[in-house]
């Protein structure tokens, strides 16, 4: 065993040892605590939290790979996932909370008094975490088989042992806890590998200034090379697919189940609306680091990498070569390695940075570390979402109501391993790459809950059957279009399969409209309460009357 190899695994050792510490030292004892944590998360750590759950294998591995490959394209991931969580937090995370409930299902089964309404958006919960969560388990099998020198493959099932554990242990309450380490953990090996290479490569410590001059000389050897400038715009899609791609991310993230229980687990509303604040501080330490991070490593492998000698390549190559996610061929037999030659995976790039740098082992095991503290957080918090969904939308609000604590806490942990067994066996042989995958999950909750959501807690005279139309036909109108455009090259206008969400939105929206002025109105009760959610927790509306909680009208 090499030290890079020994001081890899020991870092990634200890940070599994305090997630598993930290889970069973917060195991749930009830089902308060399994769901939303007791409600009792401060809202600093609760935004850390949020940090963590949104900051996936996507986000942490594949986000600055894929903007290092697209380009300017890729930006519509940053700033689509980015202007979603302004949506989430100011038009849906308050008034949910306020609503009080464990679960999304549970707001639309309770808001639209239905449980056939219940039981379809249990149903789209569980497709979208799942979906998602073949995604994390492929992250962290990228994490595992370079760290081991071994076949992805093998590191996701290592994975999945991981994630079923602590999860199935702690519950929420177990989660939130684990996410504030692991998203200190992340964003430390994250901010570390940028820092050093701006340093290395401009002078400059602070990469988000000094990424602009490298911008530059990457266009400069765009030109040279006769290839597409880094820079411009839709090279890899028309402009329709980079807008029907934003906005599938931002609606997705609007109506993310896993992301909106988050909000749950704080007192208030406005405990609600400072962990949206502090999250997207958090957040954006990240996001405003990966365009600079694709520049810096881009640079490197054109001017350091492209044009050596086969036979003299760095020995890095040779370790990712071995994982199959970088591919090194001398296609026209001259000895170099020609950029056009060099074929790497979007989900590599973070990953490889340390070594690409020479930052050495200490920053190359935090950064595997960090990798899979994105990929475990995102995966427990899925989990927990998935796992509600069946053992309590559905086992325990419809199935067996009388159901004992016991009983519904031991179907939410056999819920959370079998997911979590099922989702791993397709992650061994993904469909696509994380933030593809990834991309569907958004556009399947951007065609199913962004629109029941916006229009339940904004449209009073949404009702039952609209919220099921609307799922149903924004569930088949996401699906078929994702199908078709993947696997039988069927689009309009260039939007592909991760732009899906654009149509399944608009048909969710349409459909929930028409038929609900089409039937019958909701109950007046009903009404009152979706208008109860826009004020504050201290003030009630009834009697067509904004009233305070001390029984008297608010004057004004």
């Amino acid at each position: 065993m090499d030290g890079q190899f020994i001081i890899s695994l020991a870092i990634i050792l200890a940070t599994f040892a305090l997630y598993i510490g930290i889970a069973l030292y917060n195991t749930a004892k009830e089902t308060s605590e399994f769901y939303v944590a007791g409600r009792g998360v401060p809202p600093i750590f609760n935004g850390m939290a949020i940090g963590a759950d949104w900051m996936s294998a996507a986000s942490f591995i594949g986000m600055a790979g894929t903007v290092m490959i697209l380009g300017y394209d890729g930006l519509a991931y940053i700033m689509g996932w980015t202007g979603g969580y302004l949506f989430l937090t100011f038009l849906l995370a308050p008034q949910l909370r306020k609503y009080g409930r464990y679960t999304v299902p549970e707001f639309i089964g309770d808001r639209y008094d239905s449980h056939t309404a219940r039981v379809i958006a249990a149903v789209c919960t569980i497709i979208i975490s799942f979906t998602y969560s073949i995604g994390q388990l492929s992250g962290s099998g990228v994490v595992i088989g370079r760290l081991f020198e071994i076949d992805a493959k093998i590191g996701t099932m290592i994975g999945v042992v991981l994630i079923a554990f602590y999860a199935a242990f702690g519950g929420m309450k177990g989660i939130t806890w684990t996410q504030v380490a692991q998203y200190l953990i992340l964003i430390i090996a994250y901010l570390i590998p940028v820092i050093f290479m701006a340093l290395q490569i401009t002078g400059n410590p602070i990469p988000w200034i000094s990424y602009g001059e490298v911008i530059s000389k990457l266009g400069e050897l765009d030109r040279e090379l006769g290839i597409s400038e880094y820079f411009a715009p839709f090279t890899n899609g028309t402009k329709w697919q980079f807008l029907a791609l934003m906005f599938t991310l931002m609606a997705g993230t609007a109506g993310l189940p896993h992301v909106i229980v988050r909000f749950y687990t704080v007192s208030t509303m406005k405990a609600a609306r400072w962990s949206g604040a502090w999250a997207l501080l958090f957040i954006g330490l990240l996001y405003l680091s990966a365009p600079a991070y694709a520049a810096f490593s881009r640079f490197i492998l054109m001017t350091q990498v492209a044009g050596s000698q086969i036979s003299q390549l760095p020995a890095w190559t040779k370790s990712w070569v071995d994982t199959g996610m970088l591919q090194v061929a001398d296609t026209n037999g001259d000895g170099i390695l020609q950029w056009s030659e060099l074929i790497i995976s979007n989900d590599i790039v973070v990953m490889a940075t340390p070594e690409i740098a020479n930052l050495g082992a200490f920053v190359i095991g935090l950064v595997a570390a960090g990798a899979m503290a994105a990929a475990l957080s995102t995966a427990g918090g899925l989990m927990i979402s998935l796992s509600s969904s069946f053992a309590h939308d559905i086992y325990y609000r419809v199935w067996k109501p009388q159901a004992t604590e016991k009983n519904r806490l031991l179907v939410a942990r056999w819920s959370i391993v079998i997911a979590t067994l099922l989702a791993g066996f397709i992650a061994l042989d993904p469909p696509g790459v994380i933030t593809q995958i990834v991309a569907w999950a958004f556009a399947i909750a951007s065609g199913t809950f962004f629109p029941a959501l916006v229009l339940g807690v904004w449209w009073k005279r949404s009702n039952t059957k609209g919220v099921i139309a609307g799922l149903l036909i924004g569930l088949a109108v996401t699906l078929s279009y994702i199908f078709a455009a993947k696997y039988g090259g069927f689009t309009i206008l260039g939007i592909i399969d991760t732009g899906a969400g654009v149509f399944g939105a608009a048909a969710g929206f349409l459909a929930n409209i028409i038929v609900s002025l089409s039937t019958e109105a909701p109950a007046q009760k009903l009404q009152d309460e979706v208008i109860n959610l826009r004020y504050p927790e201290q003030m009630v509306y009834k009697d067509g009357e904004v009233w305070m909680h001390d029984g008297e009208p608010k004057q004004g």
